[in-house]
């Protein structure tokens, strides 16, 4: 019997391993490349899509062979609920094996979405568009009027307006404008430590900051006039003057103009800071982190008015003699 044993031991591994390698083909001949990798697609997996789904949009699209093979492959690796949703670049020189593992990755393409200081929402739905996040820019204003998105972030506003995180975000090719919107937010509020606000900082009163950051980030060219120009609206707030604030008529007219003239100025609109005393009923743009500091630590003196001058800084003065003065210097003579 041991002599018998040891004959068959040497057939049994032979067959074994015939079985291992006919195996190996079977698994081979449905699960090998439909092509010669020459044919790209953007294979895209919605939120909720099950295996199912996916599997007959592989063969439809020429990606894999055989449907029944693909979900028996994906079941053994254990990677049936492990897709992720999104937008993936495939090719027909992919094995099944391949798709499987890029499928349930989640290494999905990705999008570069910037977002400058200063831009409005109005902006930013333009922009957002363009990158085909939503249909229309209508579609993320939408997003911004939201009273349940207002109050899961306590904004006191009527939109979402200066709460906006100006960053540079990279979203999953696909994904929809409510997406950056909401990172956005997140983005706010997860930085508003870094503008070293008060300890006990309220929402009307992180309003206001914001309100009066969102002037001042469309106003200074250079970075370290902000807390000077912050100071400057402050002291007219407590004066009883009006702001007189150009980013607010442009804020209002919706396309920025080079040079306002007397007739802007006159237009009716709570927003208009030449008519109305006091910060506007609402923020104007999407501050950064700089401008938002700036709002929450303004610089302590006595100026009241500023001019552009030509190097694109400004000339701070005192009183309203001095500003003529300087208008009269930086302004008239162009």
């Amino acid at each position: 019997m041991k002599l018998l044993s040891t004959l068959l031991k040497p057939k049994i591994l032979s067959l074994i391993a015939a079985a291992v390698i006919l195996l190996g083909i079977a698994a081979y001949i449905p699960g090998r490349p439909t092509g010669d990798g020459m044919k790209n697609v953007e294979f895209e997996i919605e939120r909720g899509t099950g295996m199912s789904r996916v599997t007959k949009s592989l063969v439809d699209q020429g990606l894999i062979g055989n449907e029944l093979f693909f979900r028996i492959m994906m079941k053994a690796t254990f990677r049936d609920g492990a897709l992720k949703a999104g937008i993936y670049e495939l090719n027909d020189g992919m094995s099944a094996y391949e798709i499987g593992s890029i499928l349930s990755s989640g290494k999905v393409q990705m999008i570069r979405v910037t977002i400058p200081e200063g831009w409005t929402n109005k902006q930013i739905a333009e922009h957002a568009a363009s990158l085909g996040l939503c249909a229309t820019p209508d579609e993320f204003m939408a997003l911004t009027q939201n009273p349940e998105t207002l109050k899961k972030y306590g904004i006191p506003g009527k939109n979402t307006e200066g709460y906006l995180y100006p960053e540079t975000y990279f979203l999953a090719r696909g994904v929809k404008a409510d997406r950056l919107h909401e990172a956005m937010l997140d983005r706010f509020f997860a930085t508003l430590a870094d503008a070293n606000p008060p300890a006990d900082l309220k929402p009307e009163d992180l309003f206001k900051a914001v309100i009066l950051a969102s002037i001042i980030e469309r106003e200074a060219v250079h970075r370290e006039e902000l807390p000077k120009m912050a100071g400057v609206y402050l002291n007219r707030v407590k004066k009883g003057m009006r702001l007189e604030a150009d980013p607010t008529i442009q804020y209002i007219l919706g396309d920025p103009k080079k040079k306002l003239y007397l007739k802007d100025l006159e237009v009716k609109s709570p927003y208009n800071t030449y008519r109305n005393k006091g910060l506007p009923p609402g923020p104007i743009s999407n501050p950064g982190i700089e401008a938002l500091r700036a709002a929450f630590h303004p610089e302590e003196h006595d100026f009241l008015f500023f001019v552009l001058k030509p190097d694109q800084t400004h000339e701070f003065t005192k009183t309203y003699k001095e500003h003529l003065q300087a208008k009269k210097i930086f302004l008239d003579g162009r």
